[in-house]
């Protein structure tokens, strides 16, 4: 084991306090990733070239209007899929404990379901193809999970597994062995290179222009990248692991992994079939 390890950054998770009111990290996380992806979105949206001259299912408005909508299902999503697939028990017994955000418990997959479900209402209300939707608001996601994993690194929480990797730490809550810093993995992955990724195909390969394509990557990537870091990441620990070797990150993420090839199969059969000549 190695002895040389990296401290971890003793950071206050209040960001700042006055008086009773107290603002944290994990809740300007939130906030500046919704932010910034909605000013992103709005991007994608005034930039023609990227939907070949033609123009978007939605407008700017319909964006605005979203946000409204995409928030709330990200909390409520997020909430109910952890207390469905993390811990029933604790908040069968303490239904309360529900509408207590500050104590933490979201699940990324239980959020994504509420933005789909919000998604699908609202594009139904306004009479547009949700897929559009899904394409814009996938590109801007990977600013959310960015600063929510930093947010989870600062918590000290969702640490990885013990090794003697040299950028180890030892984290408050994980014992005295040092671990994986997980948390980095997943901002580095799931933010930086997924935004990357997104962006190429949104500016380089008019991805916007399949609708579904961009929406469909980003489902699989983020299974592939999610079923990777599970194996550098501590099982929760109400869980453990599910099956041998697998954990409930994994389990969640293998069907975002075929929702999303089979979202990317249908845009691009669907563009090809637009494509061909009429006889």
């Amino acid at each position: 084991m190695n002895l040389l390890v990296l401290p971890f950054p003793q950071i206050d998770p209040v960001a700042l306090a006055v008086g009773p009111v107290e603002i944290r990290w994990y809740g300007l996380a939130y906030f500046v990733g919704i932010l910034i992806g909605w000013w992103y979105a709005r991007r994608l949206l005034d930039n023609r070239r990227l939907w070949a001259g033609e123009k978007p299912a939605l407008t700017r408005n319909d964006l605005d209007d979203f946000i409204l909508w995409g928030t709330l299902g990200i909390i409520l999503g997020g909430r109910l899929g952890y207390a469905i697939f993390y811990e029933p028990d604790h908040y069968l017994s303490d239904p309360m404990a529900f509408l207590r955000l500050w104590e933490g418990g979201m699940a990324f997959h239980g959020g994504l379901l509420g933005i789909v479900v919000a998604m699908i209402l609202f594009a139904w209300r306004r009479g547009f193809s949700v897929l559009s939707l899904f394409d814009v608001i996938a590109a801007a996601v990977p600013f959310g999970l960015f600063f929510g994993r930093l947010a989870n690194f600062i918590n000290g929480e969702l640490y990885g597994r013990v090794s003697d990797v040299p950028w180890a730490m030892v984290f408050p809550h994980g014992g005295e062995l040092p671990r994986h810093p997980s948390q980095l993995y997943e901002a580095a992955l799931e933010g930086l290179f997924m935004f990357l990724i997104l962006r190429l195909m949104t500016h380089a390969l008019r991805s916007l222009r399949f609708p579904g394509l961009t929406g469909g990557t980003f489902l699989a990537l983020y299974g592939a990248f999610r079923i990777f870091v599970e194996f550098f990441r501590q099982p929760d620990p109400q869980l453990g692991f599910i099956a041998s070797f697998l954990t409930m990150g994994m389990i969640l993420s293998i069907p975002m992994i075929l929702i999303g090839l089979g979202a990317v199969f249908y845009a691009l059969s669907r563009r090809s079939q637009q494509a061909e000549p009429r006889t």
